[in-house]
């Protein structure tokens, strides 16, 4: 045999042996960690997981978790592969300041895309007499799972401007029905609007939701860069009586960084090219498009949603790139 042929013959063997390996490099199953019962995560990560199921074509589960404090630990260490988190979570756990993990930087985490704007609300019940966030100085006050993205900041940014309340922790859906019952003077919470737990709240109790000041609005503002004004708009429940005025926090589809590009990209298409299918999911999902990207100022992108955005003709600013593309 000629040196030309024995070349081609291990280039061929070669090529029967890598291709199994590059396959194999496609999970088999992905999850979805997103937050409690209740919440918008819950149902907007049920909607991904179909999606990418059903698109993609690999199989996607959810699991429940505390919110985003801890879907950050759980991408880091590699127990799950998808994840949903706000802004202020990520740059803390980007940085090692996060409270759930303190002093580990979390650079295993990547953005694939920014979901939509998390408003903070509040709601009470007419009964408790209670007006406005001054209102809760020694009050009873549920604020979801501890480590979600409304159970770290609303105990803070309550406190900073001097109102001490008594805070309780657990699922938004059950903390609801203590509302309800009674034992409980108010809720708050982060999460997309319509909130389910609100929506449902409203249809069986007599109920008071609230916004904040101006005062309060800059207060909140002047400690926390990543919080910026948002207005809850009048339809959104039909118990308001105008407008509110209120706080959010963008919320970004992470991923590990160890998830495939290829899947990391075929994640992305599926999600912008099935738009109204997300929609369809909640309504929230209006402002998962391409252009919003900007909106992700903490976490880099993965490299797939590198390539997805720059095909699409969207400028990744220098800053979003990953570390492994730097170098």
């Amino acid at each position: 045999m000629t040196k030309s042929k024995w070349v081609l013959a291990a280039a061929l063997v070669a090529a029967t042996f890598t291709a199994p390996a590059q396959a194999q490099e496609r999970p088999r199953s992905l999850t979805i960690a997103t937050a409690s019962a209740g919440g918008v995560y819950a149902v907007y990560g049920e909607g991904m997981a179909s999606l990418i199921s059903d698109v993609v074509g690999i199989a996607t589960s959810t699991r429940q978790t505390q919110g985003p404090n801890q879907n950050l630990v759980l991408m880091q260490t590699g127990q799950v592969q998808l994840g949903m988190v706000t802004t202020g979570p990520a740059f803390e756990a980007w940085t090692g300041d996060l409270e759930l993990n303190p002093g580990v930087e979390h650079r295993n985490v990547r953005a694939l895309f920014t979901m939509y704007p998390t408003p903070f609300q509040m709601i009470t019940l007419k009964g408790t007499g209670i007006q406005s966030m001054n209102d809760f100085q020694g009050k009873r006050i549920g604020a979801g799972p501890r480590a979600g993205t409304g159970g770290t900041y609303w105990p803070r940014w309550i406190n900073d401007l001097g109102i001490s309340a008594n805070y309780q922790y657990g699922p938004i859906g059950d903390q609801a029905s203590q509302l309800a019952d009674g034992r409980l003077d108010a809720i708050v919470t982060a999460g997309g609007i319509p909130h389910p737990s609100f929506s449902e709240l409203e249809t069986t109790q007599d109920v008071t939701i609230l916004g904040l000041s101006d005062a309060d609005i800059q207060g909140i503002a002047a400690k926390n860069p990543y919080a910026v004004e948002f207005t809850i708009p009048q339809d959104t429940y039909r118990s308001l009586q105008g407008d509110l005025k209120s706080v959010a926090m963008w919320n970004v589809m992470a991923s590990s960084k160890d998830l495939p590009e290829e899947v990391a990209y075929e994640i992305v298409k599926a999600v912008f090219e099935n738009h109204d299918r997300l929609v369809k999911t909640h309504a929230s999902a209006r402002d998962t498009v391409p252009e919003n990207i900007v909106h992700n100022t903490v976490l880099p992108l993965h490299p797939g949603a590198v390539r997805y955005y720059r095909e699409a003709g969207i400028e990744i600013p220098e800053g979003l790139l990953p570390p492994e593309m730097k170098e």
